[in-house]
């Protein structure tokens, strides 16, 4: 009650959710059924990716946002693993490069092409092979291009350079039990975990050292979750020993006492924290639920603030979250989550009631942008840089992505019985043919050429698209 009882000025006290009609729902898709409590869904400014079920293997779905409707059974998948996919995760730097974790023991990070698929991906760019047991979270660096995290049920995190295929931290020591999240602070230097022995850690991962640690987070046996905030504060979610759901914020630097400890429920879904470092507000997703509930962290007493609670008749299995510059600012959308039914992922809009058309600078301060701030490299050597931000002002429009290239290391060096199918799939081919100054001019020409091409197709794209609203507006 003590959270409900003061009025506090705040412009999210009047957020509201809203879902989009059916036509704009995603319909048909059968949603994974794996018992994993990751959350089955991602997405980005041009894609949804959803985990489905899938015979013989492990699949997920990558629709174009603007593909709404009934999704025929035929529709391509991403299917290259052998077990089912239990994570996925969009890459921060590049709105065309996915990767995913596995029941199967590896990661696959894969290329979408850009206008979606036409045909069932089932060649990875590149296989990241390094964990003995199933694969269950992936999380890209935030700030550095082609870094990327996973953790498995081998109890090991593992830190990879994409660009060449590398592990090149092993995390392996730290948890003697399952981990259930890991979380990367702002600007990548320290990660935080929760695990089943009730710790939540912060760990500094190119030191390979546990900076604090916390026993008994939340006394409850169920699955906890453990985030960074933008000031570096940590949020957790978690039960207490009378099965009660919880939620605290600590402060890494004295662990002792949480910041703010509230009790909520007697529900039993694991409680998925989605947050948005621009306007403070943590968003609470419980699987299983059919409600979001959202709070502001302030500095004030007491910290965590309860705003209000989405509600809807369909328990969630899944949540998707829109990263801020795929939200619709002349709307004054300041979330947008991808609800997963059993059947259909339906997008539910979360927006700031205002008078004016006016861009609502208050809403949308400058937030991290696509491109990364530093090479993984950098990252590797120790350097550290906050997110590149841009303005949301007028909207924001894709740019071009680049492919993801993988240089396998010294591959002439290995001598031929060692050389792996993957490596063989991504080695660089004719690389030694593209030496001689001429095949490189006519590299080049082809190069542009087909540059020319891809630009048109995506202009046409866009004009297409256009279209359809438009023939969609006069439909309605």
């Amino acid at each position: 009650d003590t959270m409900r009882r003061v009025v506090r000025q705040s412009k999210f006290r009047h957020v509201f959710g809203q879902a989009v009609k059916n036509d704009q729902c995603y319909d048909d898709i059968r949603v994974s059924r794996v018992t994993w409590d990751s959350s089955f869904c991602a997405v980005n400014p041009r894609f949804v990716a959803i985990i489905v079920d899938a015979s013989g293997g492990g699949a997920f779905l990558v629709l174009p946002l603007h593909k709404t409707g009934r999704i025929d059974k035929s529709y391509p998948t991403v299917c290259g693993h052998t077990g089912p996919v239990l994570d996925i995760d969009w890459c921060p730097h590049n709105d065309q490069v996915i990767a995913s974790g596995s029941e199967d023991c590896t990661v696959m990070v894969w290329q979408i092409p850009e206008n979606g698929l036409t045909l069932s991906l089932t060649e990875p760019v590149v296989v990241l092979e390094g964990h003995s047991k199933r694969v269950g979270i992936v999380a890209w660096h935030p700030t550095a291009r082609n870094v990327l995290l996973s953790a498995g049920c081998d109890n090991a995190i593992i830190i990879w350079n994409v660009g060449t295929g590398e592990a090149l931290i092993n995390l392996d020591d730290m948890h003697v039990d399952m981990i259930y999240n890991v979380s990367w602070n702002r600007n990548g230097s320290l990660i935080c975990t929760a695990s089943k022995d009730k710790k939540v850690r912060v760990i500094d991962p190119r030191k390979q050292e546990i900076v604090a640690e916390k026993e008994k987070t939340h006394e409850g046996a169920r699955p906890m979750r453990a985030i960074f905030l933008a000031d570096g504060n940590i949020f957790t979610t978690g039960f207490s020993r009378m099965s009660e759901r919880q939620l605290a914020l600590w402060n890494p630097k004295n662990m002792e006492e949480p910041i703010a400890l509230h009790e909520m429920d007697t529900s039993n879904g694991v409680l998925l924290p989605f947050y948005d470092p621009d306007t403070n507000i943590i968003y609470l997703c419980g699987k299983g639920d059919s409600s979001i509930r959202y709070f502001e962290i302030t500095d004030e007493s007491p910290y965590v603030h309860y705003l209000n609670t989405f509600s809807s008749k369909e328990p969630q299995r899944g949540m998707g979250f829109m990263p801020k510059r795929g939200l619709d600012v002349n709307k004054c959308e300041i979330a947008r989550f991808f609800k997963l039914h059993e059947r259909k992922c339906e997008p539910i809009i979360m927006t700031v009631p205002r008078k004016s058309d006016l861009f609502q600078d208050d809403l949308y301060p400058d937030t991290a942008g696509p491109e990364a701030a530093l090479e993984a490299e950098e990252w590797f050597e120790g350097k550290n840089a906050d997110p590149l931000l841009i303005s949301l002002k007028h909207g924001y429009i894709p740019g071009k992505n680049r492919d993801l290239k993988v240089v396998k290391k010294n591959i002439l060096d290995n001598k031929p019985a060692a050389n792996k199918k993957s490596d063989l799939i991504n080695a660089p081919k004719k690389a030694a043919d593209a030496s001689n100054p001429q095949n490189e001019a006519k590299l080049d020409e082809i190069l542009k050429e087909l540059k020319s091409i891809k630009d048109m197709i995506s202009s046409q794209d866009e004009r297409i698209s256009k279209l359809e609203q438009q023939m969609a507006k006069i439909g309605d």
